[in-house]
Order: structure tokens, then C-alpha cells, then sequence
């Protein structure tokens, strides 16, 4: 998981959970704990650091570790568990058939567009025109959103519209 770590609204930190920890670590402690927030970049959402020097080792469960199969409990309704009784291989094998064909589908729009909103809502939901910027994501408006929140500081603007449109030309991201 790749996070994004801002320090009284400025990145300061952007990585692997583990390399990016081992920054905070090294850091003063804030202030203010909201001073100091984690986003995993991926969802948009924010996140806890484990900041312990020492974390404790991961325990073995059942599976194949070998292979990287882990075992956890899954929840289904019973005409869900048929379906995948008479699927060919059996559940595990079609559940991760399916997981695999979600994964090469990739996330789409929507799914940017959710991650921009929920970083946003975290760290701009009190700026001027963010209702505006917000709705301008969702319309796919770069320009847009780039009218409405020029305001702000730039790590919170640059970071919510590469959430928002990581495809996007990143060329001509700021407005400084």
C-alpha cells in the first residue's frame, strides 16, 4: 500500500507504508495530532501508521504461505455458496478467478473519483469552493476543478486532482 503523508496540509512523505513511517518516526511530534495524517493513495482514505520500531511478527495462519495463499473467513449467503459448489474447481478456485478478472479490469473513473472525494473531504472540506471542486470532479472536469480549488494549498489541490485524474497530463499541475 503506497501512502501520502501531509504535515499541516504539505506532503511530506510519499511510499510504501514502511518507508514512509520510518519518516514520520523521525519527525517532532506535532503539535496537534490532525496536524499529521496518512492517505493510502489508492482509496483516497485515511490511515493509521504503525510507528512502533519493533513491529511484532506476523503470525502464521492456515493456507499455503509458500504460494502466498492466505486463509480468511468469507461470508456468503447460501445460494451463493451453491453457485460456487457447482462451479468447476470449486469456491476458492472461482473466487479467485473472479478477483483476478476485477483486478485486469482495473478501477475506473468512479473509483478515482470516490478516492479524490474522500481526501478531499478530509483536507479541503473547509475551503472556499470545495462543494464546487467536488462536483467538478465527479463531472470529470479537470479544469474545472482546478478553477475551484486554486485557492488552496497546493499539496491539497495537486494531490486531490492526481486522485481524481491519475491519468491525466501532470505537465501543467501547478498554478503557482
Amino acid at each position: 500500500m503506497n501512502l501520502t503523508v501531509f504535515l499541516k496540509g504539505e506532503p511530506i512523505a510519499r511510499g510504501p507504508a514502511e518507508q514512509v513511517a520510518s519518516v514520520v518516526r523521525a519527525l517532532e511530534a506535532p503539535a496537534r495530532a490532525n496536524d499529521l495524517l496518512a492517505f493510502d493513495d489508492e482509496t483516497g482514505k485515511q490511515v493509521d501508521l504503525d510507528l512502533r520500531a519493533d513491529a511484532a511478527p506476523v503470525q502464521r495462519g492456515r493456507g499455503r504461505p509458500a504460494l502466498g495463499v492466505e486463509a480468511k473467513e468469507v461470508t456468503l449467503l447460501p445460494r451463493h455458496w451453491e453457485w460456487l459448489a457447482a462451479q468447476r474447481g470449486g469456491a476458492s478456485a472461482t473466487l479467485r478467478k473472479l478477483v483476478e478478472e476485477a483486478l485486469r479490469k482495473g478501477r475506473g473513473a468512479a473509483d478515482h473519483h470516490d478516492a479524490a472525494f474522500r481526501f478531499l473531504s478530509v483536507m479541503a472540506g473547509d475551503l472556499p469552493g470545495f462543494e464546487e471542486a467536488v462536483r467538478e470532479i465527479y463531472a470529470g472536469n479537470r479544469v474545472g476543478y482546478d478553477h475551484f480549488s486554486h485557492e488552496w494549498p497546493a499539496g491539497i489541490r495537486d494531490h486531490g486532482r492526481k486522485l481524481a485524474f491519475p491519468h491525466a497530463d501532470t505537465h501543467a499541475d501547478t498554478h503557482a
